[in-house]
Protein backbone atom coordinates (compact mmCIF):
# COMPACT_ATOMS: atom_id res chain seq x y z
CA UNK A 1 0.00 0.00 0.00
CA UNK A 2 1.33 3.46 -1.13
CA UNK A 3 1.26 6.15 2.08
CA UNK A 4 1.19 9.93 1.41
CA UNK A 5 0.87 12.73 3.57
CA UNK A 6 -1.08 14.46 0.77
CA UNK A 7 -3.46 12.89 -2.03
CA UNK A 8 -4.71 15.49 -4.39
CA UNK A 9 -7.59 13.96 -6.66
CA UNK A 10 -7.90 15.38 -9.68
CA UNK A 11 -4.58 16.53 -12.05
CA UNK A 12 -6.56 19.53 -14.14
CA UNK A 13 -5.64 23.10 -13.28
CA UNK A 14 -7.32 22.85 -10.02
CA UNK A 15 -4.71 20.09 -8.71
CA UNK A 16 -1.82 21.83 -10.38
CA UNK A 17 -2.31 25.02 -8.48
CA UNK A 18 -2.50 22.94 -5.14
CA UNK A 19 0.17 20.68 -6.23
CA UNK A 20 2.52 24.06 -7.24
CA UNK A 21 1.68 25.47 -3.90
CA UNK A 22 2.35 22.30 -1.83
CA UNK A 23 5.49 22.06 -3.78
CA UNK A 24 6.70 25.11 -2.76
CA UNK A 25 6.26 24.79 0.69
CA UNK A 26 8.13 21.42 0.82
CA UNK A 27 5.23 19.14 1.24
CA UNK A 28 5.12 15.77 0.18
CA UNK A 29 2.21 14.79 -2.34
CA UNK A 30 1.03 13.46 -4.88
CA UNK A 31 -2.08 13.71 -7.67
CA UNK A 32 -3.87 11.30 -9.41
CA UNK A 33 -4.91 11.84 -12.40
CA UNK A 34 -7.77 8.87 -13.77
CA UNK A 35 -6.50 10.19 -17.81
CA UNK A 36 -3.62 9.10 -19.53
CA UNK A 37 -1.80 12.21 -19.84
CA UNK A 38 -2.41 15.70 -18.15
CA UNK A 39 -4.66 17.63 -20.16
CA UNK A 40 -6.95 15.21 -21.42
CA UNK A 41 -10.12 16.20 -20.16
CA UNK A 42 -8.70 19.32 -22.66
CA UNK A 43 -7.90 17.49 -25.22
CA UNK A 44 -11.03 15.28 -25.26
CA UNK A 45 -13.30 18.58 -25.62
CA UNK A 46 -15.26 19.67 -29.11
CA UNK A 47 -12.63 20.31 -31.34
CA UNK A 48 -13.68 24.32 -32.28
CA UNK A 49 -13.16 25.00 -28.71
CA UNK A 50 -12.14 28.70 -28.23
CA UNK A 51 -11.50 30.05 -24.44
CA UNK A 52 -13.22 33.23 -24.02
CA UNK A 53 -10.50 34.23 -21.24
CA UNK A 54 -7.59 35.47 -23.22
CA UNK A 55 -4.11 33.64 -22.52
CA UNK A 56 -3.56 36.55 -19.72
CA UNK A 57 -6.40 35.15 -17.77
CA UNK A 58 -5.84 31.04 -18.82
CA UNK A 59 -2.50 30.89 -17.16
CA UNK A 60 -1.21 29.34 -13.17
CA UNK A 61 0.94 30.70 -11.01
CA UNK A 62 4.56 31.64 -12.21
CA UNK A 63 4.27 30.40 -15.87
CA UNK A 64 2.44 32.22 -18.23
CA UNK A 65 0.83 30.95 -21.30
CA UNK A 66 2.76 31.32 -24.57
CA UNK A 67 1.49 33.28 -26.83
CA UNK A 68 -0.06 37.05 -27.24
CA UNK A 69 -1.64 37.61 -23.97
CA UNK A 70 -4.42 39.10 -25.64
CA UNK A 71 -5.41 36.28 -28.07
CA UNK A 72 -7.45 33.99 -27.12
CA UNK A 73 -6.34 30.00 -26.70
CA UNK A 74 -7.84 26.94 -27.97
CA UNK A 75 -8.39 23.55 -25.75
CA UNK A 76 -5.55 22.05 -26.82
CA UNK A 77 -3.56 25.76 -26.39
CA UNK A 78 -4.67 24.83 -22.39
CA UNK A 79 -3.79 21.09 -22.47
CA UNK A 80 -0.59 21.13 -23.93
CA UNK A 81 0.05 24.49 -21.05
CA UNK A 82 -0.89 21.94 -18.32
CA UNK A 83 1.68 19.30 -19.45
CA UNK A 84 4.34 22.13 -19.43
CA UNK A 85 3.12 23.45 -16.38
CA UNK A 86 3.41 20.22 -14.90
CA UNK A 87 7.05 19.71 -16.48
CA UNK A 88 8.10 22.97 -15.45
CA UNK A 89 7.33 22.08 -11.70
CA UNK A 90 8.04 18.27 -11.44
CA UNK A 91 4.35 17.62 -10.34
CA UNK A 92 4.27 14.23 -9.10
CA UNK A 93 1.09 12.11 -11.27
CA UNK A 94 -0.07 9.17 -11.02
CA UNK A 95 -1.55 8.42 -14.16
CA UNK A 96 -4.37 5.84 -15.09
CA UNK A 97 -5.57 6.12 -11.30
CA UNK A 98 -9.29 6.54 -11.08
CA UNK A 99 -10.28 6.84 -7.01
CA UNK A 100 -13.08 4.43 -6.54
CA UNK A 101 -13.77 4.47 -3.16
CA UNK A 102 -12.81 7.38 -0.09
CA UNK A 103 -13.36 6.43 3.31
CA UNK A 104 -11.75 7.89 6.64
CA UNK A 105 -10.10 5.61 8.74
CA UNK A 106 -10.02 4.94 13.10
CA UNK A 107 -6.55 6.76 13.24
CA UNK A 108 -7.53 9.91 11.27
CA UNK A 109 -6.29 9.08 8.14
CA UNK A 110 -7.43 8.16 4.97
CA UNK A 111 -8.15 5.15 2.68
CA UNK A 112 -8.48 5.28 -0.99
CA UNK A 113 -9.82 2.40 -3.09
CA UNK A 114 -8.13 3.31 -6.82
CA UNK A 115 -7.92 1.49 -9.93
CA UNK A 116 -3.72 1.42 -8.94
CA UNK A 117 -4.29 -0.54 -6.29
CA UNK A 118 -4.82 1.13 -2.02
CA UNK A 119 -3.47 4.27 -1.15
CA UNK A 120 -3.28 5.47 2.30
CA UNK A 121 -3.67 9.29 2.74
CA UNK A 122 -3.04 11.94 5.99
CA UNK A 123 -4.80 14.54 4.01
CA UNK A 124 -6.96 15.08 1.12
CA UNK A 125 -7.33 17.29 -1.53
CA UNK A 126 -10.58 17.00 -3.79
CA UNK A 127 -10.12 18.84 -7.26
CA UNK A 128 -11.95 16.93 -9.44
CA UNK A 129 -13.89 19.94 -11.18
CA UNK A 130 -16.82 21.38 -11.87
CA UNK A 131 -17.34 19.28 -14.81
CA UNK A 132 -18.45 15.74 -14.07
CA UNK A 133 -21.35 13.56 -14.63
CA UNK A 134 -23.26 15.34 -17.50
CA UNK A 135 -26.53 15.96 -16.97
CA UNK A 136 -29.74 15.64 -19.48
CA UNK A 137 -33.14 16.58 -17.96
CA UNK A 138 -35.67 13.92 -17.85
CA UNK A 139 -38.12 14.82 -20.07
CA UNK A 140 -37.56 12.09 -22.58
CA UNK A 141 -40.80 10.86 -22.87
CA UNK A 142 -39.94 7.28 -24.96
CA UNK A 143 -37.14 6.13 -27.05
CA UNK A 144 -36.21 8.87 -29.39
CA UNK A 145 -35.48 7.77 -32.52
CA UNK A 146 -33.62 11.34 -32.80
CA UNK A 147 -30.07 11.27 -32.94
CA UNK A 148 -28.52 12.61 -29.57
CA UNK A 149 -24.99 13.56 -27.98
CA UNK A 150 -24.31 15.73 -25.10
CA UNK A 151 -22.14 18.84 -25.47
CA UNK A 152 -19.76 16.55 -23.26
CA UNK A 153 -19.47 13.60 -25.94
CA UNK A 154 -19.53 15.92 -29.21
CA UNK A 155 -16.47 16.86 -31.32
CA UNK A 156 -17.19 18.15 -34.58
CA UNK A 157 -20.12 18.19 -37.27
CA UNK A 158 -19.03 15.35 -38.59
CA UNK A 159 -20.59 13.20 -36.76
CA UNK A 160 -23.89 14.80 -36.24
CA UNK A 161 -26.92 13.37 -38.68
CA UNK A 162 -28.96 14.92 -40.24
CA UNK A 163 -29.31 18.72 -41.41
CA UNK A 164 -32.61 19.54 -38.56
CA UNK A 165 -30.39 20.08 -35.14
CA UNK A 166 -31.76 21.27 -31.80
CA UNK A 167 -28.93 22.66 -29.52
CA UNK A 168 -30.57 22.56 -26.27
CA UNK A 169 -29.22 24.95 -23.75
CA UNK A 170 -28.10 28.44 -23.87
CA UNK A 171 -24.59 28.43 -22.03
CA UNK A 172 -21.58 29.32 -23.93
CA UNK A 173 -20.84 25.76 -25.21
CA UNK A 174 -24.29 25.80 -26.66
CA UNK A 175 -23.40 28.78 -27.94
CA UNK A 176 -20.42 27.94 -29.63
CA UNK A 177 -21.50 24.66 -30.75
CA UNK A 178 -24.75 26.59 -32.60
CA UNK A 179 -22.47 28.32 -34.21
CA UNK A 180 -20.11 25.71 -35.77
CA UNK A 181 -23.49 23.49 -36.73
CA UNK A 182 -25.36 26.73 -38.14
CA UNK A 183 -22.50 26.75 -41.19
CA UNK A 184 -24.54 23.88 -43.37
CA UNK A 185 -27.37 23.06 -40.91
CA UNK A 186 -30.78 24.42 -40.21
CA UNK A 187 -30.25 25.04 -36.55
CA UNK A 188 -32.59 25.65 -33.64
CA UNK A 189 -31.66 26.87 -30.15
CA UNK A 190 -33.74 26.31 -26.75
CA UNK A 191 -32.94 28.07 -24.02
CA UNK A 192 -34.93 29.06 -20.90
CA UNK A 193 -33.92 32.49 -20.21
CA UNK A 194 -33.39 35.29 -22.59
CA UNK A 195 -29.85 35.71 -23.87
CA UNK A 196 -27.60 38.61 -22.81
CA UNK A 197 -24.37 38.69 -24.93
CA UNK A 198 -21.18 40.02 -23.87
CA UNK A 199 -18.20 41.03 -26.13
CA UNK A 200 -14.98 39.23 -26.14
CA UNK A 201 -13.22 42.70 -26.13
CA UNK A 202 -14.87 46.54 -25.38
CA UNK A 203 -12.62 49.61 -26.40
CA UNK A 204 -9.59 47.31 -27.01
CA UNK A 205 -9.52 45.62 -23.26
CA UNK A 206 -10.95 41.98 -22.75
CA UNK A 207 -13.79 41.79 -21.24
CA UNK A 208 -12.72 39.87 -18.60
CA UNK A 209 -9.67 43.14 -18.17
CA UNK A 210 -13.19 45.19 -17.44
CA UNK A 211 -14.63 42.58 -14.58
CA UNK A 212 -11.33 42.74 -13.08
CA UNK A 213 -11.18 46.76 -13.05
CA UNK A 214 -14.75 46.56 -11.72
CA UNK A 215 -13.93 44.07 -8.90
CA UNK A 216 -16.03 41.30 -10.26
CA UNK A 217 -13.72 39.15 -11.52
CA UNK A 218 -12.71 37.51 -7.96
CA UNK A 219 -15.52 39.10 -6.16
CA UNK A 220 -16.06 37.14 -2.79
CA UNK A 221 -19.45 35.29 -2.60
CA UNK A 222 -20.71 36.68 0.19
CA UNK A 223 -19.94 40.31 -0.98
CA UNK A 224 -22.30 42.92 -2.28
CA UNK A 225 -21.00 42.27 -5.55
CA UNK A 226 -20.62 38.56 -5.31
CA UNK A 227 -24.02 38.00 -4.39
CA UNK A 228 -25.46 40.14 -7.09
CA UNK A 229 -23.32 38.44 -9.81
CA UNK A 230 -24.86 35.05 -8.85
CA UNK A 231 -28.26 36.29 -9.60
CA UNK A 232 -27.20 37.03 -12.77
CA UNK A 233 -27.52 34.18 -15.98
CA UNK A 234 -24.43 33.58 -17.73
CA UNK A 235 -23.62 35.62 -20.57
CA UNK A 236 -22.72 34.19 -23.98
CA UNK A 237 -19.29 35.75 -24.89
CA UNK A 238 -18.87 36.95 -28.30
CA UNK A 239 -21.34 38.39 -30.74
CA UNK A 240 -21.63 35.25 -33.29
CA UNK A 241 -24.79 33.57 -32.17
CA UNK A 242 -26.26 36.97 -31.95
CA UNK A 243 -26.05 37.95 -35.73
CA UNK A 244 -26.86 34.41 -36.92
CA UNK A 245 -30.01 35.23 -34.83
CA UNK A 246 -30.66 38.41 -36.13
CA UNK A 247 -29.75 37.06 -39.38
CA UNK A 248 -32.05 34.18 -39.01
CA UNK A 249 -29.81 31.53 -39.54
CA UNK A 250 -30.96 29.95 -35.99
CA UNK A 251 -33.92 29.91 -34.78
CA UNK A 252 -34.55 30.50 -31.12
CA UNK A 253 -37.57 28.45 -29.44
CA UNK A 254 -38.24 28.56 -25.51
CA UNK A 255 -37.62 25.95 -23.15
CA UNK A 256 -38.16 22.04 -24.06
CA UNK A 257 -41.00 20.16 -22.29
CA UNK A 258 -40.82 16.96 -23.48
CA UNK A 259 -39.21 14.52 -26.32
CA UNK A 260 -41.49 12.12 -27.63
CA UNK A 261 -39.88 9.91 -30.52
CA UNK A 262 -38.81 11.98 -33.44
CA UNK A 263 -41.03 15.33 -32.23
CA UNK A 264 -39.79 17.89 -29.82
CA UNK A 265 -42.40 19.93 -27.52
CA UNK A 266 -41.42 23.16 -26.49
CA UNK A 267 -43.21 25.05 -23.64
CA UNK A 268 -44.79 27.63 -26.44
CA UNK A 269 -46.78 24.59 -26.74
CA UNK A 270 -45.56 24.30 -30.42
CA UNK A 271 -43.45 21.50 -31.59
CA UNK A 272 -41.36 20.08 -34.12
CA UNK A 273 -39.11 17.41 -35.53
CA UNK A 274 -35.26 16.90 -35.69
CA UNK A 275 -32.57 14.27 -36.95
CA UNK A 276 -30.28 15.31 -33.99
CA UNK A 277 -30.02 17.12 -30.61
CA UNK A 278 -27.08 18.25 -28.92
CA UNK A 279 -27.85 18.35 -25.24
CA UNK A 280 -26.00 21.76 -24.12
CA UNK A 281 -27.10 21.19 -20.48
CA UNK A 282 -24.37 21.42 -18.17
CA UNK A 283 -22.90 19.27 -15.47
CA UNK A 284 -24.29 17.59 -11.85
CA UNK A 285 -21.97 17.10 -8.99
CA UNK A 286 -20.98 13.76 -8.71
CA UNK A 287 -19.38 12.70 -5.19
CA UNK A 288 -21.04 9.00 -4.78
CA UNK A 289 -17.58 7.95 -4.21
CA UNK A 290 -16.82 9.19 -0.83
CA UNK A 291 -17.80 7.09 2.04
CA UNK A 292 -17.30 10.03 4.38
CA UNK A 293 -20.32 10.77 6.29
CA UNK A 294 -21.72 14.71 6.54
CA UNK A 295 -19.03 15.77 3.76
CA UNK A 296 -21.78 15.72 1.08
CA UNK A 297 -25.04 17.61 0.91
CA UNK A 298 -28.53 16.47 0.05
CA UNK A 299 -28.42 17.76 -3.20
CA UNK A 300 -25.11 16.04 -4.04
CA UNK A 301 -22.61 19.56 -2.79
CA UNK A 302 -19.81 20.03 -0.88
CA UNK A 303 -19.79 20.92 2.64
CA UNK A 304 -17.59 23.36 3.09
CA UNK A 305 -16.16 26.65 4.16
CA UNK A 306 -14.20 28.32 1.40
CA UNK A 307 -12.98 24.40 0.57
CA UNK A 308 -12.24 23.28 4.09
CA UNK A 309 -14.67 20.76 5.30
CA UNK A 310 -15.26 19.97 9.48
CA UNK A 311 -13.26 16.73 8.34
CA UNK A 312 -9.88 17.40 9.39
CA UNK A 313 -7.74 16.43 6.89
CA UNK A 314 -10.57 17.04 3.87
CA UNK A 315 -10.71 19.64 0.93
CA UNK A 316 -12.57 20.38 -1.70
CA UNK A 317 -10.78 23.04 -4.46
CA UNK A 318 -11.67 23.76 -8.32
CA UNK A 319 -15.70 24.26 -7.22
CA UNK A 320 -17.84 26.97 -8.62
CA UNK A 321 -17.82 30.24 -6.62
CA UNK A 322 -15.80 27.80 -4.08
CA UNK A 323 -15.26 31.42 -2.48
CA UNK A 324 -15.44 33.55 -5.49
CA UNK A 325 -16.14 34.24 -8.68
CA UNK A 326 -13.39 33.03 -10.35
CA UNK A 327 -12.92 29.74 -7.89
CA UNK A 328 -13.76 27.72 -10.86
CA UNK A 329 -11.45 29.42 -13.83
CA UNK A 330 -7.40 28.78 -14.31
CA UNK A 331 -6.81 32.37 -12.92
CA UNK A 332 -8.79 32.17 -10.33
CA UNK A 333 -8.26 28.68 -9.05
CA UNK A 334 -4.12 29.05 -7.28
CA UNK A 335 -6.42 32.17 -5.03
CA UNK A 336 -7.90 29.43 -3.78
CA UNK A 337 -4.92 26.80 -3.53
CA UNK A 338 -2.96 29.42 -1.77
CA UNK A 339 -5.75 29.86 0.71
CA UNK A 340 -6.04 26.45 1.85
CA UNK A 341 -1.76 25.50 1.93
CA UNK A 342 -1.78 27.51 5.64
CA UNK A 343 -4.37 24.55 6.82
CA UNK A 344 -2.84 21.36 5.32
CA UNK A 345 0.45 22.68 6.54
CA UNK A 346 -0.80 23.25 10.43
CA UNK A 347 -2.22 19.54 10.09
CA UNK A 348 0.85 18.43 8.51
CA UNK A 349 2.86 19.64 11.58
CA UNK A 350 0.11 18.51 13.88
CA UNK A 351 0.28 14.61 12.34
CA UNK A 352 4.24 14.32 13.10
Amino acid sequence: MLNCEVVIIGGGQAGLAMGYYLKKKNIPFVILDKNQHVGDSWRRRYDSLVLFTPRRYSSLPELEMEGLSKEFPTKDDVADYLDSYVKRFGLPIMFNTNVVKLSKQSNGSFLLETSSGQINAKQIVVATGAFQKPFIPNIIKKESSIFQLHSSEYYSPREVKGTDILVIGGGNSGAQIAVELAKDNNVTIAVGHKFKFLPLKFLGRSVFSWLEIFGLLFAGKDSLKGKWFQKQNDPIFGKELKKLIRNRKVDVKPKVTHVNDAEVHFKDNTRRKFTSIIWSTGFVPSYDWINIEGVISNDGKPIHTRGITHIKGLYFIGLPWQYQRGSALICGVSLDAKYLVPTIISNVSKNK
